[in-house]
Protein backbone atom coordinates (compact mmCIF):
# COMPACT_ATOMS: atom_id res chain seq x y z
CA UNK A 1 0.00 0.00 0.00
CA UNK A 2 1.33 3.44 -0.96
CA UNK A 3 0.97 6.00 1.85
CA UNK A 4 2.39 9.48 1.26
CA UNK A 5 1.32 11.38 4.37
CA UNK A 6 1.54 10.62 8.09
CA UNK A 7 1.33 12.42 11.43
CA UNK A 8 3.56 11.30 14.30
CA UNK A 9 4.35 12.31 17.89
CA UNK A 10 7.98 12.52 19.00
CA UNK A 11 9.62 13.17 22.36
CA UNK A 12 13.35 13.49 22.86
CA UNK A 13 14.99 11.87 25.90
CA UNK A 14 15.18 13.56 29.28
CA UNK A 15 18.56 14.51 30.70
CA UNK A 16 19.92 12.40 33.56
CA UNK A 17 19.88 13.61 37.17
CA UNK A 18 22.91 15.21 38.72
CA UNK A 19 24.38 13.35 41.73
CA UNK A 20 24.79 14.66 45.26
CA UNK A 21 27.72 12.87 46.83
CA UNK A 22 30.54 13.60 49.30
CA UNK A 23 33.86 11.84 49.37
CA UNK A 24 35.11 10.93 52.85
CA UNK A 25 37.89 8.82 54.27
CA UNK A 26 39.71 8.56 57.59
CA UNK A 27 41.91 11.52 56.71
CA UNK A 28 39.05 13.80 55.56
CA UNK A 29 37.17 15.63 58.32
CA UNK A 30 34.57 17.14 55.99
CA UNK A 31 33.19 15.43 52.91
CA UNK A 32 34.40 16.69 49.53
CA UNK A 33 31.58 17.18 46.94
CA UNK A 34 32.15 14.71 44.11
CA UNK A 35 28.72 14.22 42.49
CA UNK A 36 28.88 13.86 38.69
CA UNK A 37 26.62 15.48 36.08
CA UNK A 38 23.76 13.68 34.36
CA UNK A 39 24.03 12.61 30.73
CA UNK A 40 22.21 14.26 27.82
CA UNK A 41 18.92 12.76 26.63
CA UNK A 42 18.56 11.26 23.14
CA UNK A 43 17.98 13.58 20.18
CA UNK A 44 15.28 12.55 17.68
CA UNK A 45 16.77 12.33 14.18
CA UNK A 46 14.91 11.71 10.92
CA UNK A 47 17.05 9.98 8.28
CA UNK A 48 16.42 9.38 4.56
CA UNK A 49 16.63 5.78 3.36
CA UNK A 50 16.55 4.97 -0.35
CA UNK A 51 15.26 1.46 0.40
CA UNK A 52 11.93 2.84 1.62
CA UNK A 53 9.16 3.83 -0.79
CA UNK A 54 6.16 4.64 1.40
CA UNK A 55 5.15 5.97 4.83
CA UNK A 56 3.02 2.90 5.51
CA UNK A 57 4.90 1.98 8.71
CA UNK A 58 3.73 5.21 10.35
CA UNK A 59 0.11 4.13 10.03
CA UNK A 60 0.79 1.52 12.72
CA UNK A 61 3.40 3.23 14.89
CA UNK A 62 2.95 6.92 15.56
CA UNK A 63 4.73 7.54 18.89
CA UNK A 64 8.52 7.77 19.16
CA UNK A 65 10.27 8.48 22.47
CA UNK A 66 14.05 8.78 22.92
CA UNK A 67 16.02 7.27 25.80
CA UNK A 68 16.89 9.37 28.84
CA UNK A 69 20.45 10.23 29.75
CA UNK A 70 22.29 8.30 32.46
CA UNK A 71 22.32 9.68 35.99
CA UNK A 72 25.50 11.10 37.48
CA UNK A 73 27.26 9.19 40.23
CA UNK A 74 29.92 9.66 42.90
CA UNK A 75 33.62 10.13 42.18
CA UNK A 76 32.73 12.82 39.61
CA UNK A 77 31.35 10.24 37.19
CA UNK A 78 29.17 11.75 34.49
CA UNK A 79 26.10 9.85 33.33
CA UNK A 80 26.24 8.49 29.79
CA UNK A 81 24.73 10.50 26.94
CA UNK A 82 21.86 8.64 25.26
CA UNK A 83 22.43 7.78 21.58
CA UNK A 84 20.26 9.55 19.01
CA UNK A 85 16.91 7.96 18.18
CA UNK A 86 16.72 7.52 14.39
CA UNK A 87 13.46 7.48 12.42
CA UNK A 88 13.90 6.30 8.82
CA UNK A 89 11.80 7.75 6.00
CA UNK A 90 11.86 7.53 2.17
CA UNK A 91 13.92 10.00 0.16
CA UNK A 92 11.74 12.94 -0.81
CA UNK A 93 10.05 13.32 2.59
CA UNK A 94 9.25 16.82 3.82
CA UNK A 95 9.05 17.23 7.62
CA UNK A 96 6.68 19.84 9.06
CA UNK A 97 5.98 20.98 12.62
CA UNK A 98 2.22 20.38 12.93
CA UNK A 99 1.68 22.99 15.68
CA UNK A 100 3.17 25.99 13.87
CA UNK A 101 2.75 24.62 10.31
CA UNK A 102 6.42 25.23 9.55
CA UNK A 103 8.67 23.15 7.29
CA UNK A 104 11.62 21.91 9.32
CA UNK A 105 13.44 20.38 6.36
CA UNK A 106 13.35 18.14 3.32
CA UNK A 107 15.30 14.88 3.04
CA UNK A 108 16.08 14.32 -0.64
CA UNK A 109 19.41 12.45 -0.51
CA UNK A 110 20.02 8.95 0.83
CA UNK A 111 21.38 8.98 4.43
CA UNK A 112 20.64 12.70 4.82
CA UNK A 113 19.69 13.51 8.42
CA UNK A 114 17.63 16.15 10.19
CA UNK A 115 17.48 16.60 13.97
CA UNK A 116 13.86 17.41 14.78
CA UNK A 117 13.88 17.34 18.61
CA UNK A 118 16.77 18.04 20.97
CA UNK A 119 17.39 15.84 23.99
CA UNK A 120 17.27 17.36 27.45
CA UNK A 121 20.45 18.64 29.08
CA UNK A 122 21.80 16.58 31.97
CA UNK A 123 21.47 17.93 35.51
CA UNK A 124 24.41 19.28 37.49
CA UNK A 125 26.15 17.25 40.19
CA UNK A 126 27.40 18.85 43.38
CA UNK A 127 31.08 18.72 42.46
CA UNK A 128 32.84 22.08 42.96
CA UNK A 129 30.07 22.97 45.43
CA UNK A 130 27.45 23.45 42.72
CA UNK A 131 23.75 23.11 43.40
CA UNK A 132 22.38 19.72 42.36
CA UNK A 133 19.72 19.82 39.61
CA UNK A 134 17.54 17.29 37.82
CA UNK A 135 17.85 16.71 34.09
CA UNK A 136 15.90 18.89 31.67
CA UNK A 137 13.03 17.36 29.66
CA UNK A 138 13.53 16.70 25.96
CA UNK A 139 11.61 18.55 23.27
CA UNK A 140 8.33 17.05 22.14
CA UNK A 141 6.47 17.77 18.91
CA UNK A 142 3.86 16.55 16.48
CA UNK A 143 5.29 16.16 13.00
CA UNK A 144 3.66 15.83 9.61
CA UNK A 145 5.59 13.65 7.17
CA UNK A 146 4.81 14.52 3.56
CA UNK A 147 6.31 12.31 0.86
CA UNK A 148 6.78 13.72 -2.64
CA UNK A 149 8.53 11.32 -4.98
CA UNK A 150 11.82 12.42 -6.51
CA UNK A 151 11.93 11.63 -10.21
CA UNK A 152 13.49 13.26 -13.26
CA UNK A 153 10.48 12.60 -15.50
CA UNK A 154 6.77 12.36 -14.71
CA UNK A 155 4.22 10.76 -17.04
CA UNK A 156 0.78 12.40 -17.02
CA UNK A 157 -2.35 11.68 -19.01
CA UNK A 158 -5.89 10.38 -18.85
CA UNK A 159 -6.64 6.93 -17.42
CA UNK A 160 -5.93 4.07 -19.84
CA UNK A 161 -3.69 6.23 -22.04
CA UNK A 162 -0.94 3.60 -21.74
CA UNK A 163 1.27 5.17 -19.05
CA UNK A 164 1.98 1.90 -17.23
CA UNK A 165 2.73 0.12 -20.51
CA UNK A 166 5.19 2.88 -21.44
CA UNK A 167 6.93 2.70 -18.04
CA UNK A 168 7.23 -1.09 -18.31
CA UNK A 169 8.62 -0.82 -21.87
CA UNK A 170 11.38 1.72 -21.14
CA UNK A 171 12.38 0.99 -17.53
CA UNK A 172 12.90 -1.71 -14.94
CA UNK A 173 9.53 -1.00 -13.30
CA UNK A 174 6.77 -3.61 -13.50
CA UNK A 175 3.49 -1.81 -12.78
CA UNK A 176 0.13 -3.53 -13.03
CA UNK A 177 -1.18 -3.34 -16.60
CA UNK A 178 -4.79 -3.97 -17.61
CA UNK A 179 -7.27 -2.74 -20.22
CA UNK A 180 -9.40 -0.66 -17.87
CA UNK A 181 -9.07 2.83 -16.34
CA UNK A 182 -7.40 3.50 -12.98
CA UNK A 183 -5.32 0.32 -13.05
CA UNK A 184 -2.54 2.35 -11.43
CA UNK A 185 -3.68 3.53 -8.00
CA UNK A 186 -0.35 4.90 -6.73
CA UNK A 187 2.79 6.40 -8.31
CA UNK A 188 5.38 3.94 -9.64
CA UNK A 189 9.08 4.69 -10.13
CA UNK A 190 11.36 3.14 -12.75
CA UNK A 191 14.95 3.65 -13.87
CA UNK A 192 15.69 4.10 -17.57
CA UNK A 193 19.19 3.29 -18.85
CA UNK A 194 22.34 2.49 -16.92
CA UNK A 195 25.03 4.32 -14.98
CA UNK A 196 25.62 7.99 -15.90
CA UNK A 197 22.96 8.02 -18.62
CA UNK A 198 20.17 6.71 -16.41
CA UNK A 199 17.18 8.76 -15.22
CA UNK A 200 14.19 8.08 -12.99
CA UNK A 201 10.70 8.10 -14.48
CA UNK A 202 7.44 8.20 -12.49
CA UNK A 203 4.11 6.74 -13.59
CA UNK A 204 1.42 9.02 -12.11
CA UNK A 205 -2.12 7.54 -11.80
CA UNK A 206 -4.54 8.79 -14.43
CA UNK A 207 -5.85 12.35 -14.21
CA UNK A 208 -9.36 13.45 -15.09
CA UNK A 209 -11.25 16.71 -15.34
CA UNK A 210 -11.39 18.19 -11.83
CA UNK A 211 -8.20 16.44 -10.63
CA UNK A 212 -6.69 19.73 -9.44
CA UNK A 213 -9.65 20.11 -7.06
CA UNK A 214 -9.32 16.59 -5.69
CA UNK A 215 -11.65 14.67 -7.98
CA UNK A 216 -10.47 11.08 -8.29
CA UNK A 217 -7.72 11.87 -5.74
CA UNK A 218 -6.06 13.86 -8.51
CA UNK A 219 -4.58 16.48 -6.19
CA UNK A 220 -2.86 13.70 -4.21
CA UNK A 221 -1.30 12.37 -7.43
CA UNK A 222 -0.31 15.78 -8.80
CA UNK A 223 1.84 16.38 -5.72
CA UNK A 224 4.30 13.80 -7.01
CA UNK A 225 5.18 15.70 -10.19
CA UNK A 226 6.18 18.88 -8.35
CA UNK A 227 9.82 17.77 -8.18
CA UNK A 228 10.14 16.37 -11.68
CA UNK A 229 12.20 18.23 -14.28
CA UNK A 230 10.30 17.11 -17.39
CA UNK A 231 6.74 15.94 -18.02
CA UNK A 232 5.75 13.38 -20.62
CA UNK A 233 2.23 14.27 -21.70
CA UNK A 234 0.92 10.92 -22.95
CA UNK A 235 -2.15 10.99 -25.18
CA UNK A 236 -4.31 8.13 -26.40
CA UNK A 237 -4.18 9.14 -30.05
CA UNK A 238 -6.57 6.33 -31.05
CA UNK A 239 -9.32 7.67 -28.78
CA UNK A 240 -10.06 4.16 -27.53
CA UNK A 241 -12.25 5.44 -24.68
CA UNK A 242 -14.23 7.62 -27.09
CA UNK A 243 -12.38 10.78 -26.08
CA UNK A 244 -10.97 13.47 -28.37
CA UNK A 245 -7.11 13.57 -28.20
CA UNK A 246 -7.08 17.38 -28.65
CA UNK A 247 -9.58 17.86 -25.83
CA UNK A 248 -7.59 15.44 -23.63
CA UNK A 249 -4.44 17.50 -24.21
CA UNK A 250 -6.16 20.80 -23.32
CA UNK A 251 -7.94 19.33 -20.29
CA UNK A 252 -4.78 17.92 -18.70
CA UNK A 253 -2.91 21.19 -19.24
CA UNK A 254 -5.79 23.12 -17.67
CA UNK A 255 -5.71 20.83 -14.62
CA UNK A 256 -1.92 21.34 -14.30
CA UNK A 257 -2.44 25.10 -14.50
CA UNK A 258 -5.18 25.12 -11.86
CA UNK A 259 -3.13 22.93 -9.55
CA UNK A 260 0.09 24.98 -9.72
CA UNK A 261 1.53 27.70 -11.91
CA UNK A 262 4.97 26.15 -11.43
CA UNK A 263 3.88 22.69 -12.56
CA UNK A 264 2.30 23.88 -15.79
CA UNK A 265 5.56 25.70 -16.68
CA UNK A 266 7.58 22.48 -16.61
CA UNK A 267 8.99 21.36 -19.94
CA UNK A 268 6.64 18.93 -21.68
CA UNK A 269 7.23 16.23 -24.24
CA UNK A 270 3.99 15.45 -26.10
CA UNK A 271 3.73 11.75 -26.87
CA UNK A 272 1.07 10.21 -29.13
CA UNK A 273 0.52 6.64 -27.95
CA UNK A 274 -1.31 3.66 -29.52
CA UNK A 275 -0.09 4.48 -33.03
CA UNK A 276 -0.48 0.78 -33.87
CA UNK A 277 -4.27 1.28 -34.08
CA UNK A 278 -6.00 2.32 -37.34
CA UNK A 279 -7.63 5.56 -36.19
CA UNK A 280 -4.41 6.99 -34.74
CA UNK A 281 -2.87 8.29 -37.98
CA UNK A 282 -5.84 10.52 -38.88
CA UNK A 283 -6.18 11.74 -35.31
CA UNK A 284 -2.48 12.58 -35.19
CA UNK A 285 -2.67 14.61 -38.40
CA UNK A 286 -5.57 16.64 -36.99
CA UNK A 287 -3.83 16.99 -33.61
CA UNK A 288 -0.68 18.45 -35.16
CA UNK A 289 -2.68 21.03 -37.13
CA UNK A 290 -4.41 22.28 -33.97
CA UNK A 291 -1.65 21.99 -31.33
CA UNK A 292 1.27 22.92 -33.62
CA UNK A 293 3.96 21.46 -31.37
CA UNK A 294 6.50 18.66 -31.73
CA UNK A 295 4.79 15.30 -31.17
CA UNK A 296 6.51 11.94 -30.68
CA UNK A 297 4.39 9.10 -32.09
CA UNK A 298 4.93 5.75 -30.34
CA UNK A 299 3.33 2.43 -29.59
CA UNK A 300 4.20 1.47 -26.03
CA UNK A 301 2.65 -1.94 -26.60
CA UNK A 302 4.62 -2.67 -29.78
CA UNK A 303 7.68 -0.79 -28.44
CA UNK A 304 8.03 1.41 -31.53
CA UNK A 305 9.31 5.00 -31.43
CA UNK A 306 10.75 4.56 -27.95
CA UNK A 307 14.40 5.17 -28.86
CA UNK A 308 13.61 8.59 -30.33
CA UNK A 309 11.50 9.42 -27.26
CA UNK A 310 14.25 8.46 -24.80
CA UNK A 311 16.76 10.53 -26.77
CA UNK A 312 14.40 13.52 -26.56
CA UNK A 313 14.01 13.05 -22.79
CA UNK A 314 17.78 12.96 -22.30
CA UNK A 315 18.13 16.13 -24.35
CA UNK A 316 15.52 17.92 -22.22
CA UNK A 317 17.18 16.76 -19.01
Amino acid sequence: MFIDQAKIYIKAGRGGRGCQSFYTDKFTRRGIPDGGDGGKGADIIVKADRNLRTLLDFQYKRHFVGLGGGHGSSKNKKGRDAPGFIIRVPCGTIIKDAKINCILGSLDIDQQELMVARGGKGGQGNRKNREVSPGEPGEEKELILDLKLIADVGVVGFPNAGKSTLIASVSNARPKIAAYPFTTKSPVLGVVGKFDESFVIADIPGLIEGSSKGRGLGDRFLRHIERTKVLIHLIDMAGVEGRDPVLDYKTINQELKEYSGEVVKKRQIIVANKMDLETSALNLERFKKIVKKKVYPISALEKTGLEELIAAIREKL
